[in-house]
């Protein structure tokens, strides 16, 4: 892995990302020390329906009918204080 420096990055800085979009890393230091690396962007995978279909698969909530019936229907105003009884 190359180093290099910021100043060489800003003076060069098409002919480096040429080199890192050719596969290659570069280590970009500041001050002599190292703060960054350069290198390729990771591409695009592609994915089978057969790998990815429990993610879009539809489930169902067996217990909604149920937890439907729990729900209290009765409309109030939410800004007025709820009595205790």
């Amino acid at each position: 892995m190359d180093a290099l420096g910021l100043r060489e990055l800003r003076q060069n800085a098409s002919d480096l990302v040429r080199r890192a979009e050719a596969g290659e890393h570069l280590v970009i230091t500041v001050s002599g020390r190292p703060a960054a690396v350069l290198g390729p962007a990771e591409r695009d995978h592609w994915r089978r329906y057969d790998e990815v279909a429990d993610v879009l698969r539809v489930r169902s909530d067996d217990e909604w009918a149920a937890d439907r019936e729990l729900v209290d229907d009765e409309l109030r105003d939410p800004w007025t204080a709820v009595e205790d009884t």
